[in-house]
Parts: C-alpha cells; structure tokens; sequence
C-alpha cells in the first residue's frame, strides 16, 4: 500500500474503536433503550428456543379444554398459563411459536430491501444523470402507492404463504433506503477523500464500497432498525386480513384475528398476541431511536 492510498483511507475512515466506543457509551445512557434491548433479547431468546420453551405442541388440539382461561382467572390451569383458544390450542406456545414468524418476517424483508434500496442508491446519487432520474422517478411512483395497500394486492394475488410475505415486505420497503443513500452520496462523492481516490487512479466501485458506503452505515443501520418493527406489523396486518403466511404457521395477527369475534367471552385471545406485538415493536423502535442519536457523529 502506497504512502497516498494510506492517506486517503486514514481520512474516508474514522477510527473505528474509538467511533465504536462513544456510540456504545451513548446508547447505554438511555434507560428505555436498555430496556427495549432486554426486551427484545427476551423476544428473539424465546423464538429460537420456541421448540424446548413453549410448553404444548402450537397446533395440537383438544376440544375438552377448549377456551380455559389464563391461570390467574378462575377456571385456570397451570399446564395453560395463558389459556386455549377456541379448539383447545395453548395460547402462550401459540405466542412463542408465533414470536418466530414475526422475527423471520421482519428480518429477511429488511434484508431485502436494504440490499436493493442501498444498491440503487448507490447508483443514484454516485452516477447521477440519467441513471438517477430513471431510479428516481420509480421511487416517486412507489411511494405514490400506500405501502400496506399494495403489499396486500401482491399477497392476495400470489396466495398467503411465509415466503409471499417476505418477497412482498422485501420488495415494497426498499425506496426508502434508496431515498435515504442517495442523499448521503450525492453529499460525500464531493468530498476531498473521495477526490484523492479517484485522482488515484481508483475504479468507481472501489471507490462505492471503499469509501463512501462505510460513511452512510449508520444512517442505513437505523433505517433497517425501524424498518423492522414496520415489517412486522405489516406483516401482522396482512395475517389479520387473511393473506399472510396461512394457517401453517402460528402468527400474531391471525390470532389476533381468530379471537375477535369471541372477545366478549375469551378476551385472552386477542390480548396477548397484541401485546405480544406491542413489547417487540416498541423495543425495537425505542432501540432504533436511540441508535439513531448514538450513531450521530454531532452527538456528544
């Protein structure tokens, strides 16, 4: 490595266990973030060992125990401690099962369209020109359709599965992303170390994921953080409406859907899949705000 090449890295890369450092202190200060963080690791704990913890077989039926109640109410049983559900199923392994479907959703879809939106705008903002415009312009249409509206078109019409919702979520979230990077692009390929790199001689992809990707990081980190909790709760809307991932899997909305009808009789149905969703989705975006001022380079 030349003298010039170490020099253009020692200024397009912040030192990273310093950098590191002061976001963990940052993000330790907040209490609700600590607290959302345990939350949360509690949530993903019980989804990975849904199989060992949860205490019935998810989809095992028995009319005989058919609407029990939660342990504390009278009629409860401990074998139960959340109750059953119309046919006899366990609500709480319902939940811990279901905690796996949310989890998965919420993850892969992210994944998806965090790769796709962070690639175009990439392209966006360090081409330009009409390469630009062009993705530009199909992020304004996308967003010019409501999001939860056209992942239920998709989903009806490719049929509920866990796969469907994933694509959908995956391929209906990525704008923002792209939106987002193309801001900080079209900020840093100005910059006199991305200047230095290409008076240098280095290729422009080099220089992408070399130098500028690593500088817009936090702001993707963020996003994909929020972007999470939103995914699962569309991807709980779509089960309530039907066109989820289907009755193979345990899902939090389609619970939540299954015990409306009898909330004046069972109310433990739908209470403990929504608050089951109300926990993670509000760690994860107490974690995600918090993340958003640690990750802050003005923060002090």
């Amino acid at each position: 490595m030349t003298a010039g090449t170490m020099a253009v890295a020692s200024v397009s890369e912040t030192p990273r266990a310093t950098t590191q450092g002061r976001a963990w202190q940052r993000f330790i200060r907040s209490p609700l973030a600590l607290l959302g963080a345990l939350a949360l690791l509690l949530v993903v704990a019980a989804a990975v060992t849904a199989p060992r913890v949860a205490p019935h077989d998810p989809v095992r039926q028995s009319l005989a125990r058919r609407y029990m109640p939660p342990i504390w109410v009278v009629g409860g049983r401990a074998e139960h401690p959340l109750g059953t559900d119309q046919i006899g199923r366990d609500v709480l392994s319902r939940i811990v099962h279901g905690a796996r479907v949310s989890l998965l959703v919420g993850v892969c879809a992210v994944a998806l369209s965090s790769t796709l939106g962070v690639t175009l705008g990439l392209m966006s903002g360090f081409l330009a020109g009409r390469v630009d415009t062009f993705i530009m312009t199909i992020v304004d249409i996308t967003l010019s359709f409501p999001a939860l509206l056209l992942a239920l078109a998709f989903a009806a019409a490719l049929g509920p599965s866990l796969t469907t919702v994933i694509l959908v979520l995956g391929l209906t979230g990525w704008e923002r992303y792209a939106r987002v990077v193309r801001a900080e692009v079209l900020a840093l390929r100005e910059r006199d170390f991305v200047e230095a790199a290409r008076a240098m001689g280095a290729r422009s992809t080099r220089i992408v994921v070399r130098h500028v990707l690593p500088n817009t990081l936090s702001n993707i980190i963020v996003l994909a953080t929020l972007q999470v909790a939103q995914a699962i709760l569309q991807e709980a809307a779509l089960s309530f409406l039907g066109v989820g991932t289907g009755g193979a899997y345990p899902s939090w909305g389609q619970m939540i859907a299954q015990g409306r009808d009898v909330v004046t009789v069972a109310w433990w149905l739908p209470t403990f899949p929504g608050l089951a969703i109300l926990v993670t989705v509000l760690s994860i975006n107490l974690i995600g705000d918090r993340l958003r001022d640690a990750l802050d380079p003005r923060a002090t």
